[in-house]
């Protein structure tokens, strides 16, 4: 339905009465929603009724060259039908008859952005040396307040073609300390002398807990616990989310980040469920500090990325700083935004982010999330809990500082590990 009605009953109707009524109501702008080729992102059509366009964005591998809408016409007279060659541009469609009749251009484009196919955020991303596979681990969005309760991931073998791998954490079964408001986790992998371990830090009631497996993609078995449900000695507001787990290449050490309002930081122990005692640090790096810290290694260099601003803002946008050591102090950079809304695309609230290296390659990606497109601008505070992941590549200068990553639509192209 393009409508939301509430206090109703349903009313069956015959295939007649259908064409009657779409004949009566239905605007050409409905009818180019109504198009059901699963290639077609669907809550990524642009209708522009206005100036008579029509945007399709197209999942990966979809044949542009015979591409059929599959619109739903209820009786509508629309020209022409069936497949058509969009590959060479956009393809005119008209709708109606007589003085009703209307023209429209109509584009479909493939596209790797948005990543996953639906409404998900806050992506932390792990390349997996058991399956040598791509997985993001994001929270599950489009629920009104943040409040999803279960979490999924998704396993890719090049980065832009991705399978959902289902829910691997359920709050209301799995967990015992908390059912509601499933956000923001992250993951460590850990070879040991009998195979692998996972290490699953996730959010739940603003507090941060961590599950277990011997796979990428669960089931994960919840400590019981919450390892984190009180704010650190000396932060007196904020709340225990956003963990970012971290893997220090030149000790061999775990990290453990965190913090809403503030950022702390602190070492875990091997057993991958505690924090070692002493070690946690407050590191807020400076004002623009929100939530969502990052951190990875580069060229001998500790680089700290966070969100600023709020997530249901247009504004939402991401910053770095740099360190010598895991949990020493941030310098942060004159110049340090790494990623910002382009309105000329129709991209806002770029944030929360992750990174990815290629193995064996000085190769970087930036993963994050967005407002929905095209409708996410439109819609309020609500666009905080509407959102999708994104891929985009991320470069360096030669003195090591991180060019601004541009938005895109068209995102990345598929990325082999050799």
């Amino acid at each position: 339905m393009n409508f939301h009605p509430r206090h109703g009953t349903v009313l069956p109707i015959t295939a007649e009465e259908a064409t009657r009524l779409a004949a009566r109501w239905l605007t050409p702008a409905d009818l180019f929603g109504t198009a059901q080729n699963k290639a077609i992102r669907q809550q990524n059509t642009l209708v522009d009724s206005a100036a008579g366009k029509v945007a399709y964005l197209a999942m990966p591998g979809a044949s542009l060259q015979q591409f059929d809408p599959q619109l739903t016409a209820f009786g509508l007279a629309v020209k022409p039908s069936g497949p058509q060659n969009f590959a060479n541009g956009p393809v005119t469609y008209t709708v109606g008859q007589g003085s009703q009749q209307r023209t429209y251009t109509v584009s479909a484009t493939e596209t790797h952005n948005p990543a996953l196919n639906g409404y998900y955020a806050d992506p932390a991303i792990l390349h997996s040396e058991k399956t040598g596979k791509f997985y993001i681990y994001p929270t599950s969005d489009g629920f009104t307040g943040w409040s999803g309760t279960y979490f999924k991931t998704f396993s890719s073998p090049d980065l832009v073609n991705w399978k959902d791998e289902g829910v691997i954490l359920d709050l209301p079964k799995d967990v015992s300390w908390e059912k509601k408001n499933a956000w923001a986790p992250c993951i460590i992998e850990q070879k040991t002398a009998t195979g692998y371990r996972y290490a699953y830090y996730f959010c739940a009631g603003a507090k941060i807990g961590v599950a277990l497996s011997d796979s990428p993609t669960g089931p994960f078995k919840d400590t019981g616990k919450p390892l984190l449900n009180q704010l650190p000695e000396g932060v007196k507001g904020g709340q225990q989310i956003d963990p970012a787990v971290f893997r220090d290449p030149q000790s061999g050490k775990l990290y453990l980040y965190w913090g809403n309002g503030y950022m702390a930081g602190a070492e875990l122990n091997d057993d991958l469920v505690s924090l070692k005692p002493g070690t946690t640090q407050v590191m807020t790096p400076d004002r623009t500090f929100r939530e969502g810290a990052h951190v990875f290694f580069r060229n001998g260099t500790y680089y700290f990325m966070w969100s600023e601003d709020d997530t249901r803002s247009p504004n939402y946008q991401v910053r770095y700083g740099t360190s010598t050591t895991p949990l020493g102090k941030i310098t942060v950079p004159a110049n340090n935004l790494v990623i910002t809304k382009d309105p000329s695309q129709g991209i806002y609230g770029t944030g929360h982010n992750s990174t990815i290296q290629v193995p064996g390659r000085d190769e970087w990606y930036l993963v994050y999330h967005r407002f929905t497109y095209p409708k996410g601008i439109g819609m309020g505070d609500a666009a905080g809990y509407n959102r999708e992941v994104c891929i985009d590549k991320m470069e360096f200068n030669a003195d090591g500082s991180i060019k601004p990553v541009v938005p895109t639509h068209a995102g990345i192209q598929p990325v082999w590990v050799k």
